[in-house]
């Protein structure tokens, strides 16, 4: 399946293919350039033409909500701006910043105001998000602020109905979860009233029709979305590193997930060791393995990143895995980090699907 003639023209005139965000059965996600009449700018585009024929009207229905809300939305500031729509493909904006699961705002008061401010704005222009329990549909900016995106089951309302009463609610509900997860301090009595008390309709929902969507999408659609990591990332990721920690030169390793232009989801593997050719035992040792398929990039690194606890810090893996390296620099806080990755950079293996992104800050600060 290909393009409509226009939506191609457009994008073979204007848009600048650059870094693959993510491909399911529903859309194929990447991030570039696209050229206004004032210029370039960073975007993103959501294309439909290599979505599977069996799941393209579910997967145009979900276009078609997004490409709504987002033209609504379009001068709120508190999500991607719409820069051009087509029938089977839309160019939105880019906005700096990491996604919640990524961002970790650990008692980022500030955050979760701007977070609550955003849902009013998008609530007064009667949108409802109705995707909020997601973490990576949350994003922190580089200027602190949180802004949201995927707006695939977002509903549009023309007036503050019952409906929108509780779609509103319920939003706002999921937003509490995640300041409950990271700044619980922080939130007041009648918010935790909030999250105390679902909403009948979301009641009903995960005692009903919860179970015939995850029926649907993880059975018949084969769709899992963890973290955008899928099937592979839940299944089979354990298992490779119970694999990979079984060689004795092996320290530690952490798997993260990373889209892919021909198999959709690759794995990337970090193994902590001291010999660089350990990668190719490893490698054999994991083809020889029966029942999973070993990562697409093996890369043994002298040190992983670690947390505060002393787990590595999957979040900058998980951008250096998809070449999003402009994104790495607000998740440094330590010298020991920033020396990971100047060493990681440079020996990178996923160099098939990158694009030249500005990181010379990043570059150019001393270890």
């Amino acid at each position: 399946m290909g393009l409509p003639k226009d939506d191609a023209a457009t994008l073979s005139a204007r848009w600048t293919e650059g870094v693959l965000l993510k491909r399911d059965v529903f859309s194929t996600v990447e991030r570039g350039r696209f050229r206004e009449d004032s210029g370039e700018v960073d975007a993103v585009l959501r294309r439909l033409d290599q979505v599977p024929l069996w799941s393209y009207p579910l997967a145009q229905h979900l276009f078609v909500r997004e490409r709504r809300a987002l033209a609504l939305a379009r001068d709120l500031d508190v999500g991607p701006r719409l820069l051009w729509a087509g029938r089977q493909a839309l160019v939105r904006g880019f906005i700096d910043g990491v996604a919640l699961h990524l961002a970790k705002p650990h008692g980022d008061i500030g955050y979760f105001r701007s977070a609550k401010l955003a849902l009013r704005k998008l609530h007064r222009a009667g949108i409802c998000h109705n995707d909020l329990a997601k973490e990576q549909n949350w994003l922190r900016g580089s200027d602190g602020r949180a802004y949201v995106t995927d707006f695939q089951l977002a509903a549009c309302f023309k007036t503050r109905s019952r409906l929108f009463r509780i779609a509103a609610y319920e939003d706002l509900r999921h937003m509490l979860k995640h300041k409950r997860s990271y700044a619980p301090a922080a939130l007041t009595p009648m918010e935790r009233k909030i999250l105390a008390r679902k909403s009948l309709v979301a009641s009903i929902w995960l005692k009903t029709g919860k179970k015939v969507y995850q029926a649907i999408t993880r059975g018949l659609f084969n769709f899992t979305d963890r973290e955008g990591g899928g099937r592979r990332l839940v299944n089979d990721a354990p298992v490779l590193s119970a694999l990979i920690r079984k060689n004795p030169e092996v320290r530690d390793t952490a798997i993260v997930a990373f889209a892919d232009r021909r198999t959709g989801v690759g794995l990337y593997a970090f193994v902590e060791a001291d010999k660089v050719a350990l990668e190719k035992q490893l490698r054999s040792e994991l083809s020889s393995a029966k029942g999973v398929k070993p990562p697409e990039h093996i890369q043994v690194v002298h040190a992983l990143p670690r947390d505060a606890a002393g787990k590595p810090r999957t979040e900058i893996l998980q951008l250096v895995a998809m070449n999003q390296l402009d994104l790495i620099e607000p998740l440094i806080t330590s010298d020991i980090d920033r020396a990971f990755l100047k060493d990681i950079l440079e020996s990178r293996k996923n160099l098939r699907d990158r694009f030249n992104f500005e990181s010379s800050e990043l570059n150019s600060r001393p270890n």
